[in-house]
């Protein structure tokens, strides 16, 4: 069985930065993408983040390109997504998500079986 455990959120000033982890177990992590969302309150979880399993491929949403980034290191099996220059309309619940198939990198929720319980990340202004 796949288990995320995330970390990391809490509170932070605006131009604030925080670095979430996302320990995972259960498979061969360096075998699978991973991926961020979140979702912020009344809103549709939305995606942030995706890396590829060798950490050589990385995508963001527009909204937070040049102030995420998001590394793996598959000795620790642990996935991370580096804040920086945080605004509050990051404010969300942010979740690290792994699909179900070897090598891909999905795009949509629907394929990303295995999901975090969430960490609050809250920005104020």
């Amino acid at each position: 069985q796949v288990l995320l455990v995330e970390s990391g959120g809490g509170l932070v000033q605006a131009g604030g930065s925080l670095r979430l982890s996302c320990a995972a177990s259960g498979r061969t992590f360096s075998s699978y993408a991973m991926a961020w969302f979140r979702q912020a309150p009344g809103k549709e979880r939305e995606f942030v983040a995706r890396i590829s399993s060798g950490g050589g491929t990385t995508y963001y949403t527009d909204s937070v390109k040049g102030r995420f980034t998001i590394s793996r290191d598959n000795a620790k099996n642990t996935v991370y997504l580096q804040m920086n220059s945080l605004k509050p309309e990051d404010t969300a619940v942010y979740y690290c998500a792994a699909p179900g198939t070897r090598w891909s990198m999905p795009v949509h929720t629907s394929e990303y079986p295995y999901w975090g319980q969430g960490t609050q990340v809250t920005v104020s202004s």
